[in-house]
């Protein structure tokens, strides 16, 4: 399958056998990214939950690179640092020898055939189960189907043309004949996603008590509406995100700043988010991920001793301008942090001074980490920055504890008024309300009559940073002048990433294919 050994799937399966005995009731604690072992006596239905729990982890367990080559295009981010593969696709200029993407691909269909495993054995214990073990099957296995979606759909949107395994059987791959397109991609996930929908809890993810934070009916709902969206179905996407509106389930969290933060951990905002945690303890165990290439990568931290960044993705002047002649601020402060050396150059480049920058603009953030100037970048992210003063004492990562975002209810309400601004149909509320209801957490004043130039600036100023959409939503609307910026030329030819080589050698069809 797509250069996964056999080796490396023993090694899964290895990996789903260790058992981590730190559960905890506390919604604080990843109870979904913790492996369990699974019994091989299917007719203890009540070990299902393992084989579930493991897929849960697996999804998860992402390195610290696959998300930097799934974000790291578009006119809200720039590369930065001493990754050459990660600075050239961010240019357009795409490497088939990095290493990031070679990863990207094999650990992501790693775990999309993890994700099947997952489900042939629930599907061996509801062989045994009684009626109310096999519902609980059909929900276990519509959740596998959602987490291996979250997958899938990334995959498509960094490369385009993707395969789309079936089963855990490797053997399907051994003599592939041709490779659906992303089209064929956003519609298998659309139809997936009809199958799990009935099956799946009725609940905002944080109201689930047996697995808090996982994956529920909305969840599925969302990636219907994503994978609609790139296929343009607006109609389609208007029913989907209006389904979640209408629900009356979800809002958006008061405070946008603490959203990505301590705080803001499985809101009611989230429609899903990848879990990590310290268990609330200074040492030990700990489930986490690796933020360190988001971090700054000189600062003096608020508490002594909590470890700086790599500096590998840094926001780019445009989208800071671009927020500054908004006049925002809760979401400018939010997801950029500054150097003096990086507002040294909004002065020398535009017509601000010191006296006329906002005063959050500064070096210090408002939880007292300060940025100091360093020779990889002059901004850093701030949807990726945990303050140290939200550490766990005796935790000195950059990052630890903080959970990973993967989608939020702004998101919805915006794809809903964009929805209808292309000519859907009304499902629920207006437009312009759904729009509203962003910009109001933001503190900027409503507008009526929303136009798509608006919701596509809306969207910018809410999504930065976040998974690369700004990126592909350029790419979907054919905007290439907003991605033809700060000496980069993008053509629609410069929408995939290329195949690594290592995926060429192995499935030689993917060398014929042009996206």
């Amino acid at each position: 399958m797509m250069h996964i050994k056999t080796n490396k799937i023993l090694g899964l399966f290895a990996l789903l056998a260790m058992v981590i005995s730190s559960c905890s009731d506390e919604l604080d604690q990843p109870q979904l990214n913790n492996n369990f072992a699974g019994g091989t006596d299917f007719s203890k239905t009540d070990d299902m939950i393992f084989s579930l729990i493991g897929v849960y982890q697996s999804v998860g367990d992402r390195g610290w690179e696959q998300p930097l080559v799934v974000s790291t295009r578009g006119d809200d981010v720039n590369a930065a640092g001493d990754q050459q593969g990660l600075k050239n696709q961010d240019r357009y200029s795409y490497d088939n020898s990095f290493f990031g993407s070679r990863t990207l691909w094999e650990t992501y269909y790693g775990d999309i055939i993890a994700a099947h495993t997952g489900m042939e054995q629930i599907a061996r214990y509801q062989e045994f189960a009684d009626e109310d073990g096999v519902d609980l099957a059909n929900q276990y296995i519509a959740e596998a189907k959602v987490l291996r979606a979250i997958l899938l759909f990334q995959l498509s949107q960094v490369y385009g043309s993707v395969f789309i395994p079936e089963s855990s059987n490797l053997n399907d791959f051994a003599d592939v004949t041709s490779v659906p397109s992303k089209d064929e991609v956003m519609q298998h996930l659309s139809d997936q996603m009809d199958e799990a929908i009935p099956f799946l809890l009725n609940l905002r993810p944080n109201e689930r008590t047996d697995l808090p934070g996982g994956v529920t009916k909305y969840t599925a709902l969302q990636i219907k509406a994503l994978a609609n969206q790139e296929l343009k179905n607006y109609q389609v996407v208007a029913e989907a995100t209006g389904e979640i509106i209408s629900s009356g389930k979800f809002n958006l969290m008061d405070d946008y700043y603490e959203l990505f933060k301590t705080p803001g951990k499985l809101s009611n905002e989230t429609l899903y988010e990848f879990q990590y945690s310290d268990f609330n303890s200074g040492t030990g165990e700990r489930v986490g991920h690796l933020y360190a290439p988001y971090g700054p990568n000189g600062w003096t931290p608020s508490v002594a001793g909590a470890s700086a960044g790599w500096g590998f993705f840094e926001p780019s002047m445009k989208y800071v301008k671009f927020m500054l002649d908004r006049g925002e601020t809760n979401r400018l402060e939010t997801t950029v942090l500054f150097t003096q050396k990086g507002i040294d150059s909004i002065i020398s480049t535009s017509t601000y001074t010191e006296a006329t920058l906002p005063s959050f603009v500064s070096s210090t953030t408002r939880d007292g980490d300060n940025l100091t100037d360093n020779a990889r970048a002059i901004f850093a992210s701030g949807k990726h920055y945990l303050p140290t003063n939200q550490l766990i004492p005796g935790r000195v990562e950059y990052g630890s504890n903080k959970n990973y975002i993967v989608y939020r209810y702004a998101e919805t309400l915006l794809m809903y008024a964009e929805a209808i601004t292309q000519g859907a149909n009304q499902t629920s509320i207006s437009a312009d309300e759904a729009f509203n209801l962003v910009r109001a957490r933001a503190s900027m004043p409503p507008l009526s009559g929303v136009t798509l130039d608006q919701i596509v600036d809306e969207k910018y100023a809410e999504l930065a940073m976040e998974w690369g959409k700004r990126f592909f939503d350029m790419v979907r609307l054919g905007r290439n002048d907003e991605l033809s910026y700060e000496g980069r030329t993008f053509t629609p030819d410069k929408a995939f990433v290329t195949y690594h080589q290592n995926q060429i050698d192995e499935f030689p069809i993917l060398g014929n294919i042009s996206n």
